[in-house]
């Protein structure tokens, strides 16, 4: 009699199944920590999006009648300057 042996093909199954879980983690934790905050590629990358930021952010002031046209076009010119 062959008691156990009908299963054989569903255990293999199963196993890859985990094996493909564990891998699936492993990738998961990898890119989180690839995408903190504090990793250099990301900063690079958004360097130029920070200058339209800031200029966005200081159009919104001079709108706002928080700047004066002078303190607007220094801070401007500021903002060009940086690299």
């Amino acid at each position: 009699m062959m008691w156990g042996y009908g299963n054989m093909g569903w255990a293999w199954g199963y196993g890859l199944l985990a094996l493909a879980g564990v891998a699936l983690l492993i990738y998961v934790i990898v890119r989180l920590a690839s995408n903190k905050p504090g990793n250099d590629t990301t900063r690079s990358s958004s360097r130029p999006a920070d200058s339209s930021n800031a200029k966005r952010i200081l159009e919104e002031r001079f709108a706002r009648g928080e700047l004066t046209a002078e303190q607007y076009r220094e801070q401007l010119r500021v903002l060009d300057e940086s690299p």
